[in-house]
């Protein structure tokens, strides 16, 4: 019995479809790495007190001020972070439309304000807005 001898011919690889892939992957993962950098390369000047001032004003804001030693003041008495949660909740029932002043020192650290912004937060503080000379 005779087998057809047929022409063997060495197989080629496609390369096109696998460039296509790693390009793709390739240009993907530029932009997720520029998009990434960039937030921190930007060289902006923040605004000074005369712009970006709200020219809208609430009737009654609720006035907590941080003071140099990290202490925090609602209606000049010194408050602990329950008691923060507790009348930031009473204000809002009592004026829902209502909204918080933050007055910090500015010597504070900047961490101090921020943990004082998380326990606002938290409470349902969305509209609270920081104090500048």
């Amino acid at each position: 019995m005779k087998f057809k001898h047929q022409n063997q011919q060495t197989p080629e690889i496609n390369l096109v479809p696998m460039m296509d892939v790693i390009m793709t992957i390739l240009v993907f993962f530029i932009l997720v790495s520029m998009t990434l950098t960039s937030s921190k390369s930007v060289d902006a000047t923040l605004p000074s007190t005369d712009k970006g001032v709200n020219s809208k004003t609430t009737s009654d804001p609720l006035i907590i001020g941080m003071t140099r030693g990290g202490q925090v003041e609602i209606n000049n008495a010194t408050v602990t972070e329950t008691q923060i949660a507790q009348q930031v909740a009473a204000y809002f029932q009592r004026n829902p439309q209502g909204a918080i002043v933050l007055k910090a020192d500015k010597s504070l650290p900047y961490e101090k304000v921020v943990q004082t912004l998380g326990v606002l937060r938290d409470v349902g503080g969305d509209r609270i807005s920081l104090a500048i000379e």
